[in-house]
């Protein structure tokens, strides 16, 4: 009898080295490494991790800027067995550290810009010694065609861990979500289905590398051996040079993003009709944003909705005008569902929490079992775990997703998510305030930002446009509060809790009275 097939992505790639060396692999500024150099080292760096007495299951911890260097790191890791754990360029320090120390990383590797972090954080990473601090660009990683001294040959298995990305950290409980060889790999293979990636497909990606866009769209270049286009800060212009010169054919962006293009004057030129896929994900957009999209990309725009912990849904070219107004129907493979308050499913045109199961769904929240039951809806009939959205939604009668609300305050600011119980706790850190409402409002330029209405005590001397400017200094870039109004109390419900509805309303009518201005810093 002969062993199940079980091949995953670490064993996928090194063949795809075997059978087109000199195919290119990855792209970025200058810079091509072909699939022969890039396997040589994955190898390498996996080899390396080997010697300094890391071993399969290990965790090892990545900070890193978009690049080839990086980006070796984090497959190499996946070589050798080992979880990478993805983690944040842009929250502050102390949000950081939780990440690293939650994530039990047993090495860290770094690129350059961030060696004075690391440096600053040193003190406290005493579990990790220092000769598993690396730092990219030293000359035992940078990549090369020296072949290891040994291939690492580890079988990786369906439901190791491939990752962890972390969505949050401002507060002092990081929520780490896990997926897996087996999640990451059947989800790429769904997609690729959907989108048309195949082996001849160049990849545009112009994400953070923590980002689960990135890894999405690594992933799916790699399955299929194609060519990934790797932008290290994302520029409109360069990104329209870019998809001429390598004729590209497919990216996925957030709105702000793709705004920017279309701002850009090469956006109207040729140079754009090579790709036959544009995504976007991160948020729901503006519908004016999304009729100039539709305008300039007809066939091959896309509107995902999805959580990193699974379950998407996907507005297809096809249904964008007769259903623009929904999140599309259920990606392939994805089972969505309503429930109401009484954990049961609902009909059609009936409101409820989103709750969702498919092949991208995480396998738990790492170090909190708690948190990963709280977000179990299990199905009555089979008992099939399926992941709480948080978000409030219904089906229409044609099988579209209508989003209503977000049940969990999610805020999504320029393609981040940012959640207003992490803004309002760095508030609460003021001794000078009782207590504060943060919640979504629109923005021109990344679609939504944090507002916060906040009350203050007596004794608070600062200004609210300074305590505003207190708040964003420590927090992420992507979490500043763009609006901050004092007010005696906030409203609340029978049973005590803040009605963020009608924190909505109020700043509805200061909107309309011109009492308020948006900022950012």
């Amino acid at each position: 009898m002969f062993d199940t097939p079980d091949i995953m992505l670490p064993e996928i790639m090194a063949l795809h080295a075997r059978n087109q060396p000199r195919k290119p692999a990855l792209v970025c500024g200058d810079a091509t490494m072909d699939w022969a150099t890039f396997d040589a080292a994955m190898a390498r760096f996996a080899r390396n991790l080997q010697r300094l007495g890391l071993v399969r299951g290990d965790t090892v911890g990545v900070l890193g800027e978009p690049g080839l260097d990086a980006i070796v790191a984090q497959f190499g890791i996946l070589r050798a067995g080992m979880t990478v754990a993805s983690l944040s360029v842009v929250v502050q320090h102390d949000a950081l550290l939780r990440m690293i120390l939650d994530s039990g990383a047993r090495a860290l590797v770094f690129s350059p810009a961030y060696r004075s972090v690391i440096e600053l954080l040193r003190p406290h990473l005493g579990a990790i010694p220092a000769d598993r601090l690396i730092e990219l660009g030293a000359p035992d990683v940078t990549p090369d065609m020296r072949p290891a001294e040994r291939d690492p040959a580890i079988a990786v298995r369906g439901e190791d861990p491939l990752c962890i990305i972390y969505s949050s950290g401002t507060t002092s409980a990081p929520k780490g979500i896990v997926l897996s060889h087996r999640c990451r790999l059947l989800t790429a293979f769904l997609t690729c289905s959907e989108f048309g990636y195949n082996s001849r497909s160049v990849v545009i990606v112009a994400a953070a590398l923590h980002s689960n866009t990135a890894w999405s769209l690594l992933i799916r270049a790699f399955l299929f051996g194609a060519t990934a286009v790797v932008m290290g800060k994302f520029d409109a212009g360069e990104f329209c040079r870019l998809v001429g010169r390598h004729k590209a054919t497919h990216t996925t962006l957030v709105p702000v993003q793709l705004q920017a293009i279309l701002d850009h004057p090469l956006a109207a030129t040729a140079a754009l009709d090579s790709l036959q896929t544009v995504g976007s994900t991160g948020s729901l957009m503006a519908p004016a944003l999304k009729q100039r999209i539709l305008a300039r990309f007809p066939r091959q725009f896309y509107e995902v909705y999805g959580l990193t912990e699974g379950v998407a849904a996907i507005l297809r070219p096809e249904d964008m005008a007769a259903h623009g107004d929904s999140a599309g129907r259920p990606a392939l493979g994805n089972d969505i569902r309503i429930v109401g308050g009484d954990e049961r499913e609902l009909p059609a045109g009936q409101r409820g929490e989103i709750v969702g199961y498919g092949p991208q769904l995480l396998q738990r929240y790492h170090n909190d079992p708690v948190r990963t039951e709280e977000a179990i809806w299990r199905e009555p009939r089979t008992g099939r775990t399926f992941l709480r959205t948080g978000d409030i939604g219904y089906f229409d009668a044609d099988g579209f997703l209508h989003l209503v609300d977000r049940k969990k305050d999610m805020i999504v600011s320029g393609g981040y998510n940012v959640f207003s119980a992490d803004i309002e706790a760095v508030i609460a850190s003021h001794p000078d305030i009782v207590e504060s409402g943060v919640i979504a409002v629109p923005h021109a330029k990344w679609g939504e930002t944090p507002m916060a209405f906040v009350v203050p005590r007596p004794a608070m001397r600062l200004a609210a446009e300074d305590f505003r400017l207190w708040v964003n200094q420590r927090l992420g870039k992507h979490q500043r509060v763009s609006q901050l109004v004092y007010c005696e109390a906030l409203p609340r419900n029978a049973g005590g809790k803040i009605v963020k509805p009608e924190l909505r309303a109020r700043f509805d009518a200061m909107s309309r009275s011109g009492s308020i201005a948006s900022k950012v810093g």
